[in-house]
């Protein structure tokens, strides 16, 4: 594809005018941005930046939600020739350090006063940094910082520049070529400092492309951009794929808002990880427990049928008279209506990536009428390895490679990539990128998987990750850490699990509870508690969460390959896993290693055989101040199954 996405945004600008290509809800009410208003905007803020001296090749930092100037300053950036570097708005001030040196910024446009006062607070750390523009002025008013200034400041003084030199941003477009890079994403750090990915527009928009050619994307989408910018999964959706395909993207109002914006937009494209989708399903559930009793009969019997027969009728398989009549007034009583209260009335495809998604979550999904999928990508392949076609949804898998994309399996059972979407490299990490990348094109990806039957990628788990119970009955056997955890988070009354077992005689996990459904759960039982801690010691808590555990243990012992992994031991921690204590990356992956070595005593308790464990954390506060949090928690045995031998 021989162009760059502020070419693109004249293109669009240039055929269809007075179409949405951005809105914004503002006091409640959703703004609308055309394509001219915005290709203008992006002139004028692209004029005022290099009048302030940003260069062709220099990286600039954006930290904010989905925000039309924020997306305008980027294609402002790349119009120059420099690098946008999106940041995680949610990252604490001392997490901006390392990215902000390490790609030499001079430039930053943060979104509000929260920003604003954390680039103050290591603007000593960070030298370089000479500019600091803000996009909402609120709370701002009386700041008297050198280099600090407004957005509108900005567009002003561009506004004027471009009136003087009215063929100056076109040139400087033009100039642009492919194989620029466009941008800078910056992984989550999981082990040591994060890594500056980097990519061309062509790596970009080559597998935003095939993408939308996988399931036909037109202008006339409309999704919905809530996720932060700086995930790549976010930027290819709302931003690459938006100008590859010149469809709309809505931006709400704030975090709180999302789920009254879904239903007001209904998107027909949507992306989320399985956490989103944890959570609406959580919501649905902590309703229906608190719903009359003929209504809850109703939803479950119809939900039987569905998660009967709702599969195969989205995989367009045969299914009987009397089943298809039962579905549709199923669909009439339940699933329309909950389509409807998640958003999801419109939705013709919805993906979920950055993690895998627990089998029954997706099944339930894909029962009610919803076309969830999976994909399969990282932030150094630009997203798109692996999609799954409509008709072929698979709990197990994560589709089939698509186009430009070649598969192959390491002996080690490596995943190894070769596309046109691959990183160019990890910024000054010459030998990061010589690990990954080898001389002849292909990616380790460091997932352990294998191509089926039919073609389809199946992920077990991070190669690294993979490991073996140690002793005992299961010696030898194989143990996917992820995998039990995806099955126990499928319960909404669990949030998060971390599991541990590599070199071990047994399996056993550290459990955080979803505190708002098993406190709405609490309550309706008459079972008092004072916060967190207290109500994820109580007794009947744990009996909860055990019966799920041997659920899952019931379900593992099916497995051959996995029967081994079955839970032995549990805990319910004492606090929930956190991103501010280094125990979650920023896209809310556990960090496992990191939280086994915190934990030790806890991971020693529970090998231990005891029956409960004094611990007390270091816990940091949304206001940057620190505490603590001790309680001693309860250690339980749970039950495990003999493994079902295969048939002969």
């Amino acid at each position: 594809m021989k162009t760059t996405f502020p070419q693109l945004l004249l293109q669009h600008a240039a055929e269809r005018p007075t179409a949405a290509a951005l809105r914004e809800k503002e006091y409640g009410i959703w703004q609308s941005h055309s394509w001219a208003d915005l290709a203008l905007l992006v002139e004028h803020v692209a004029a005022g930046l290099h009048q302030a001296g940003l260069t062709r090749g220099e990286h600039m930092v954006v930290i904010g939600a989905n925000r039309p100037r924020l997306y305008a300053t980027m294609l402002a950036a790349q119009s120059l020739g420099a690098i946008p570097v999106p940041l995680y708005q949610d990252a604490v001030a001392a997490e901006c350090i390392f990215p902000l040196n390490n790609a030499e910024v001079r430039f930053c446009l943060v979104e509000d006063q929260e920003q604003v006062d954390k680039m103050l607070e290591i603007r000593e750390q960070c030298p370089l940094i000479a500019r600091i523009f803000f996009d909402d002025p609120r709370g701002l008013r009386n700041y008297q910082e050198e280099g600090l200034s407004s957005l509108d400041a900005l567009i002003e003084s561009g506004k004027a520049f471009a009136a003087q030199h009215p063929t100056w941003f076109r040139d400087e477009v033009a100039k642009a070529q492919p194989t620029d890079v466009a941008a800078m994403f910056f992984t989550s750090g999981t082990t040591g400092n994060p890594k500056g990915v980097v990519h061309t527009h062509s790596t970009l928009l080559d597998r935003a492309s095939a993408g939308a050619e996988f399931d036909k994307l037109t202008g006339s989408e409309e999704v919905l951009a809530y996720l932060p910018p700086a995930w790549i999964g976010q930027n290819i959706f709302s931003y690459a794929q938006w100008l590859a395909c010149g469809y709309v993207v809505n931006c709400p109002e704030s975090a709180s808002t999302v789920t009254i914006d879904l239903k007001e937009v209904g998107p027909t494209y949507y992306f989320a990880p399985p956490r989103i989708f944890e959570g609406l399903l959580t919501s649905v559930m902590i309703r229906m427990e608190d719903a009359g009793t003929v209504k809850r009969k109703m939803f479950q019997a119809c939900m039987a049928v569905a998660q009967r027969v709702g599969p195969a009728l989205m995989d367009g398989q045969p299914v009987g008279t009397l089943d298809r009549i039962k579905y549709a007034l199923g669909n009439l009583l339940v699933y329309g209506p909950l389509r409807n209260n998640l958003g999801f009335s419109r939705v013709r495809v919805a993906y979920t990536a950055g993690e895998a998604i627990g089998p029954d979550l997706f099944t339930f999904y894909r029962s009610i009428g919803i076309n969830l999928k999976q994909l399969y990508g990282s932030t150094e392949t630009a997203v798109f390895v692996c999609l799954q076609p409509d008709n072929q949804a698979r709990a197990d898998t994560v589709g089939v490679p698509i186009r430009g994309v070649e598969i192959k399996v390491a002996d080690n059972g490596e995943i190894l990539v070769k596309s046109a979407g691959l990183l160019k490299e990890y910024y000054k990490n010459p030998k990061a990128t010589a690990e990954v990348l080898t001389a002849d094109g292909w990616y380790h990806t460091s997932d352990a998987g294998f191509l089926d039957a039919q073609g389809h990628l199946k992920i077990i788990d991070r190669v690294k990750d993979v490991g073996r119970i140690k002793g005992g009955a299961n010696d030898g056997a194989m143990f996917a850490p992820k995998y039990v955890e995806n099955k126990l988070k499928f319960f909404p009354h669990i949030k998060e699990v971390v599991a541990l077992g590599d070199g071990r005689e047994k399996v056993c996990v550290m459990v955080n509870i979803d505190f708002d459904a098993v406190g709405n759960w609490a309550e309706r039982r008459n079972l008092p508690y004072a916060g967190y801690t207290d109500l994820a010691q109580k007794p009947e808590v744990y009996e909860l969460v055990r019966e799920c555990v041997e659920k899952v243990n019931a379900d593992l012992a099916n497995d051959a390959l996995l029967a081994g992994s079955q839970v032995s031991r549990f805990l319910v921690l004492h606090k929930e896993l956190d991103a501010d204590d280094g125990e979650l990356t920023r896209t809310n992956k556990v960090r496992r290693g990191f939280i086994a070595e915190k934990y030790g005593v806890l991971v020693e308790a529970l090998y231990a055989g005891r029956s409960e464990q004094f611990i007390e954390t270091q816990v940091k506060f949304e206001d940057g101040r620190t505490g603590s949090v001790s309680a001693t928690l309860k250690l339980s045995d749970t039950k495990t199954f003999t493994p079902v031998k295969a048939a002969a």
